[in-house]
């Protein structure tokens, strides 16, 4: 009887963890919507595309192919522990792009500042760039938001803790599908 009760207080336990952190993903998912409102209005010029979890604020078109699935895409990245609001130094957990690197007073290298080069696969990055990224274009400047449930999850991850909303800012560079 011990170990019932030990497994059905565990198993209540978790549902309510659960249930906790899909709220905390829900509220992620609203506070994402509200940025992209507020980055969009009076932007005729922007266009916001969702996949899957993923959220696409294009702010300059690129050109040539999207990029599709098994594709392989390199580009300038800037990330962000996104919480609703500012994107800025006192948020940013990664960037290879010098420009950002030098406003958050980060050191970096040339070396470091080269475009990043992957094939468009979810063993390769984070559910929420696979679904971001899919459908690029060579020279598109976009953001790439999404709750932590396609993020790191569960996993702290440097500075970024478990669970959390990200927001990538992305500067494609080039993209092939061959």
């Amino acid at each position: 009887m011990k170990n019932f009760t030990a497994i059905l207080a565990a198993l209540v336990l978790t549902c309510a963890c659960n249930a906790a952190l899909e709220e905390n993903y829900n509220k992620q998912e609203t506070r994402i919507e509200s940025f992209i409102t507020s980055q969009t209005n009076g932007h005729e010029d922007m266009r916001v595309v969702h996949n899957n979890g993923a959220h696409r604020i294009v702010l300059k078109e690129g050109e040539g192919e999207e990029l599709q699935i098994k594709g392989n895409v390199a580009f300038y990245y800037a990330g962000y522990i996104f919480t609703g609001n500012s994107l800025g130094a006192s948020n940013l957990f990664t960037t290879n792009k010098m420009d950002i690197a030098t406003g958050a007073k980060w050191n970096l290298t040339e070396d470091e500042c080269v475009p990043f080069v992957t094939e468009l696969s979810e063993k390769e990055i984070l559910k929420g760039l696979f679904n971001g990224l899919q459908g690029v274009k060579a020279g598109e400047e976009c953001y790439i938001l999404f709750s932590g449930k396609n993020g790191f999850g569960k996993h702290n991850f440097g500075t970024v803790p478990a669970n959390s909303a990200l927001c990538y800012h992305i500067w494609v560079d080039t993209i092939s599908n061959d």
